[in-house]
């Protein structure tokens, strides 16, 4: 299983191999997004896009409620994962 984290492209670094930074939950990382390029959607033109990143590149475009709702359902998740793991550690410490 793959897992595409939503980021918001906040500039373009350089065009000429089309990458990007993208805010990933307020981190800036470096993304290439020659998959989400093509004639009616220029490299410029993606300033503003919100896109699923996976392993460096971004794989598709979705819109901002999209987006939210990922945010939102990756935190709960991260929340449940450390819940998890402090009643495993609890468990153990028996």
């Amino acid at each position: 299983m793959c897992l595409g984290i939503p980021g918001q492209i906040v500039e373009i670094s350089n065009a000429a191999i089309k990458q990007a930074i993208v805010d990933v939950a307020g981190v800036k990382r470096p993304v290439n997004i020659a998959c989400i390029v093509d004639e009616q959607h220029s490299v410029d033109d993606c300033v503003g896009d919100w896109v699923l990143v996976h392993v460096g590149f971004a794989m598709s475009r979705i819109d901002a409620d999209e987006a939210e709702k990922t945010l939102a359902l990756l935190a709960e998740l991260g929340e449940a994962q450390a819940e998890i793991a402090a009643m495993q550690n609890s468990a153990a410490m028996r």
